[in-house]
């Protein structure tokens, strides 16, 4: 099928209580969106982002979702996760009250319509995600679910072409779906084509929905697209006779029956083919607007909003079904009134829950009030903050928290028994608000990095002396040999084996469907790499160089560093980034911007061998849990000597524990990854002048030092060097910082601490210009 063919077959396996209940959904999420609305202005939610205008083309594309499926989706897709019966309206209002009880999407932590399903239970186990309905946990930035649904789609060719994946609990066959949406403006982004270009070559059951409303907030889609249709730019990526390419679908948002038909036609055949295909949703209305942060008249003239009430696809629906005499209006206006009313309880239940508890809180706060008026000499002052508590306005906690806090600091040390009370529920309240809002930046408990077993690497006098790219490539031939979930991708990683033959000769013995070649698109690898580790793969994405990541950061600290976090922990996507840095040799080719990656990747563990064997011991560990790491490995250590240990595939390095290399006196130096050779030779040098300098290996930089290590040496040496080769106020600055504020190193200084590091600007190639 192509994209001017229509669809003029009858509408087939649909049954009239079917289009009952889609009609049915389709109300009570367009009555959704105009309370919540209403709900932000009236000042109990802060702020309103909704799917209105978009219902029916989302209950079609729910028909065609089935167990097994992802979704990668964006802000407007409401309608779709009621019909698909991945949430109810009353969880919709908990998260758009930030409900972190009862908002079962992100705990409290993601705006309104920021949907996610749990892929592990409680003990960080995963579920059976081939019988469930599965939705990756929505981010905010306009593109940025395109990356990972190619991967969330990738994973399903691999899992049908890799046989020793046949029995799992992540797939059925490859036969799964990833569904993306995304709003036509943001079609505008980098991302969007990176990713359509990609699942074009590689062939991915990726079905893109693009809802078309003509607008990107204000913009017009002529400042956005190529001839005002993302279809019509698209149409060189087409289908050809021999079947390369993606499929494209035109459908109007209006048309109920087009739309049952193209999703159904097209997902059937996605399941078979592994072809990519856009459905291009046009004539979508917006009837509320962007947000609830401003009003759509403001640009759209008289005569585009006559259109839009006359063609919303709601009306429209209700003129088919009664032309189709599926219902009467009598019945139809009944659905609406009911469905108002169905919204409006789930409303009320939703606050209920919300703010039941805090007008508990307030109404024991003022028995403890009423006390202290009754005792304190501060009663005036008192009085007036239990009045300030009282007219509050639909208060959340935080309003009751800086109540109480005002009245405590006036109280200060009176040491009465209602001030303990009021300290007592202060702590109380803190330390649930950091179960709240705290937790989750990685695992806890089971699966977490920090809690692999320490194994030692063992060596005898017949341990082989190798270059340090033959031991990545013995550790990497022995590891895919033995877990045949591991996968490793990138530029170049394939036919030659990466650029410095860490995978050298290995896609020959595995075959392409577990070593691969992408094309150069920095942004999709990362988010292949995200995508497959949703679904339970082990990729190791390669970045050639570390100054390339900076084309994939965006889904690094946007999707992968923010998942556990922002699901509440029910997400994990255990990616390694392998790349190589250090040893500064131009400006775009040997750099070490590791302030940049510890400053945006707050989530994702940074780890940083000084030598290939450091490395394999750091990748055993990563592969022993279930988290996300970027692994940076030294430029210049593929061809220094090392002995490789005899138990490669179980020794571990602990992570967040430095190593002490060189036992020193006056002066402890903290550096780590290629630096500490250089390290080594000046040491060398100040050994001549009667220096003594304890040289630690920091290792990884995140975690970082967890057991004060370099304290410690800091408290014996009282003189402290941090060294890299990142810019002034780089990376050393974050290791001064945890060293004499979090370990408190600031009380054991006699002289003041230093950093040593390369110059403000990148770094010239010309050797005369290496520090």
């Amino acid at each position: 099928m192509t994209k001017k063919e229509s669809l003029k077959s009858p509408l087939k396996n649909v049954k009239v209580n079917e289009i009952i209940e889609d009609f049915r959904i389709c109300c009570i999420s367009r009555e959704a969106s105009i309370l919540a609305r209403r709900e932000v202005l009236s000042g109990k939610a802060k702020f309103g982002i909704t799917g209105d205008g978009k219902e029916l083309p989302q209950v079609a594309m729910a028909r065609a979702f089935k167990n097994g499926d992802f979704r990668s989706g964006y802000y407007r897709d409401q309608t779709f996760i009621f019909a698909a019966g991945l949430g109810t309206v009353q969880d919709f209002f908990a998260q758009l009250y930030a409900d972190a009880n009862n908002d079962p999407f992100s705990g409290g932590r993601q705006m309104n319509s920021h949907f996610s399903t749990p892929l592990i239970d409680e003990n960080n186990n995963w579920k059976v995600l081939k019988d469930l309905k599965n939705v990756s946990s929505d981010i905010s930035t306009t593109g940025g679910q395109m990356a990972r649904a190619l991967g969330l789609a990738l994973a399903s060719k691999l899992y049908r072409e890799n046989n020793n994946l046949a029995e799992n609990n992540f797939s059925n066959k490859g036969n799964e779906v990833t569904f993306c949406t995304i709003g036509d403006a943001s079609t505008s982004e980098g991302v969007f084509w990176e990713t359509m270009n990609a699942a074009g070559v590689m062939q991915v059951p990726l079905a893109v929905s693009v809802w078309d409303d003509g607008y990107g907030i204000s913009v017009p889609i002529e400042y956005q697209t190529t001839k005002g249709s993302i279809s019509e730019a698209l149409a060189g990526f087409q289908s050809d006779e021999a079947g390369e390419g993606i499929d494209i679908y035109i459908v109007k948002a209006w048309n109920y029956p087009e739309l049952v038909k193209a999703y159904d036609y097209g997902i059937t055949n996605m399941r078979k083919t592994h072809k990519a295909a856009l459905f291009h949703i046009q004539e979508v209305t917006q009837p509320q607007g962007h947000s609830t942060s401003g009003s759509h008249e403001r640009y759209k003239d008289a005569e585009r909003l006559a259109w839009e009430k006359e063609w919303d696809c709601i009306d429209q629906f209700e003129k088919w079904i009664i032309a189709k005499e599926v219902l009467t209006q009598s019945e139809i206006d009944e659905i609406r009134k009911e469905a108002k009313q169905y919204v409006k309880e789930s409303k009320t239940k939703a606050w209920k829950a919300y703010n039941d508890p805090i007008k508990k809180e307030i109404k024991n706060l003022n028995g403890v009030y009423d006390n202290l008026i009754a005792a304190s000499k501060h009663n005036i002052a008192i009085a007036a903050i239990k009045a300030d508590l009282n007219n509050l306005y639909s208060p959340v906690r935080k309003d009751v928290i800086e109540n109480v806090k005002a009245a405590l600091r006036i109280l200060k040390a009176e040491n009465t028994a209602p001030q303990l009370r009021l300290e007592d529920w202060l702590s109380n309240v803190n330390t649930q608000g950091h179960e709240n809002y705290h937790t989750h930046l990685h695992l806890e408990g089971n699966h977490s990095a920090l809690n692999v077993p320490e194994v030692s690497p063992i060596f005898n006098e017949d341990s082989p002396l190798k270059n340090g790219y033959e031991v990545l490539n013995t550790y990497f031939d022995q590891s895919f040999e033995t877990n045949s979930s591991l996968v490793a991708f990138g530029e170049d990683v394939g036919q030659i084996g990466d650029v410095n033959q860490g995978f050298a000769g290995l896609q020959d013995k595995y075959g392409e469907t577990r070593i691969f070649d992408t094309g150069i698109r920095e942004w999709t690898i990362m988010g292949q790499g995200i995508g497959l580790a949703m679904r339970g793969l082990r990729p190791i994405a390669e970045i050639q160089y570390l100054d390339y990541l900076m084309y994939g950061l965006t889904p690094l600290t946007d999707d992968l560093a923010t998942l556990q976090y922002r699901s509440n922990g029910t997400q994990i996507a255990p990616m390694i980034v392998r790349t190589r840095g250090h040893r500064l040799e131009g400006i775009w080719h040997a750099g070490s911007p590791m302030g940049v990656l510890i400053h945006a990747l707050r989530g994702v563990y940074l780890l940083t061998p000084r030598n290939m064997v450091q490395a394999v011991g750091m990748y055993n560990t990563m592969l022993q849990s279930q988290e996300p790491a970027v692994l940076v490995e030294c430029l210049n250590g593929y061809r220094l000597k090392e002995k490789q240990p005899d138990n490669l595939l179980e020794f571990t390095v602990p992570l967040g524990v430095p190593e002490i290399l060189i036992s020193g006196t006056d002066v402890t130096l903290v550096t780590y990854g290629s630096c500490l050779r250089e390290a080594e030779k000046g040491i060398q040098l100040l050994e001549k002048e009667g220096i003594s300098v304890e040289l630690i290996d920091a290792q990884t930089l995140m975690p970082f030092d967890r057991y004060g290590i370099i304290g410690a040496s800091l408290k014996k040496t009282n003189r402290i060097l941090f060294m890299d080769e990142d810019v002034p106020g780089g990376a050393t600055a974050y290791m001064m910082q945890e060293v004499l504020e979090n370990q408190k190193g600031y009380f054991h200084l006699d002289s003041e601490p230093r950093t040593l590091t390369a110059a403000a600007h990148r770094t010239p190639y010309g050797s005369d210009g290496d520090y």
